[in-house]
């Protein structure tokens, strides 16, 4: 049997072209010019956080859960639909870095600390970097009271789980799907890469995730360059979507400077646009700004972006909006499709 495209060797690639790994040299010529321009700069406002609402999200379970999105910080999202309790690329760590004393610290605490969390009922990782795959936060969730969730992840990184003791991993490639307690979980592509080392390149995939509640369609992109991977997922899975696109879409907006080095790797506020647009989204929360400096764009400037340009892309506020860390959202439910039928 032929294996898929983006299947290499014992390792994967993108869809549309492989990507350009960059050189040593080419990552000191980046640190050496941001630093001569003193780079990032910083944010001209406090990055906005509020108290969550705790009673809310703790009352938000079983029959009466209304859909709900929580932005925790990060790519770092509490979802609430379905009557399940969903948690994306969860980072709840002081830095982005498999040390402890260095590599990319937070600037803002997580919207909800971990003993403040509901239970989760299952964790989506995108992919193995360290802001989006943290250990001890895994960790942390597999001991929560009750029992851990289930880690939902793409192919090469559930032998990466159970080496380290967290056993209830499911693996997928690209458009396989997991169902759980009535809700469908599909692993969709986007255009990133993988390492968590010197010498694992490519070797575990990466990935967005479609998620389809009776009541809330939702996309996660993970980490992305912009490609024609989501028009593609909208073509796929437009037979399940006949009464509107996604309910909720969350989408990265920052990390994107220089565009030189991060264009194949990660969009920036106009290209998320496009992401939006593509999908044809009912509405996305702008996500993967504000909580840690990985690139030379000021913290705040992703959301600065979308308001100027929100309106060239004849979207209201309501259609593609920010939210304080902490801070929750509350989702029409989706009709039901005998009452879409019924129309």
């Amino acid at each position: 049997m032929t294996p898929p495209a983006h299947h290499r060797d014992g390792r994967f690639q993108n869809n549309d072209g492989d990507f350009p790994a960059k050189s040593l040299a080419e990552v000191i010529r980046w640190r050496w010019q941001a630093s001569r321009q003193g780079l990032p700069p910083r944010p001209q406002a406090p990055i906005p956080s509020q108290k969550p609402d705790l009673d809310f999200i703790h009352a938000n379970t079983g029959a009466a859960q209304q859909p709900a999105v929580t932005w925790i910080g990060h790519a770092t999202v509490l979802a609430q639909l379905g009557g399940l309790t969903l948690l994306t690329d969860p980072i709840f760590s002081t830095r982005a870095s498999p040390l402890s004393f260095i590599g990319p610290k937070r600037e803002q605490p997580p919207g909800l600390a971990l003993h403040e969390l509901p239970t989760v009922d299952a964790v989506l990782v995108s992919h193995n970097h360290y802001d989006h795959l943290d250990l001890p936060s895994c960790r942390a969730l597999a001991d929560q009271p009750g029992g851990g969730p289930l880690f939902i992840v793409p192919l090469g990184l559930a032998d990466w789980f159970r080496r380290r003791g967290l056993r209830r991993v499911v693996e997928l490639d690209w458009w396989q799907h997991h169902p759980l307690a009535g809700v469908d979980i599909a692993l969709v592509p986007a255009q990133h890469w993988s390492a968590r080392g010197l010498n694992d390149r490519m070797k575990t995939l990466w990935g967005g995730f479609a998620v389809f509640a009776p009541d809330c369609h939702l996309f996660f992109a993970g980490d992305t360059g912009y490609s024609r991977d989501f028009s593609r997922i909208r073509a796929h899975f437009a037979h399940r979507q006949v009464d509107g696109g996604f309910d909720i879409a969350l989408i990265p907006i920052g990390a994107y400077e220089p565009r030189w080095f991060m264009k194949a790797q990660h969009v920036n506020v106009e290209e998320a646009l496009k992401i939006h647009a593509d999908l044809g989204a009912r509405r996305s929360l702008g996500v993967h700004w504000g909580t840690f400096e990985l690139t030379d764009e000021a913290l705040d400037e992703p959301p600065r972006q979308l308001a100027l340009q929100r309106p060239g892309a004849r979207l209201a506020e309501d259609d593609f909006f920010t939210l304080a860390i902490g801070g929750t959202r509350r989702l029409p439910s989706r009709p039901s499709p005998a009452a879409t039928r019924g129309r």
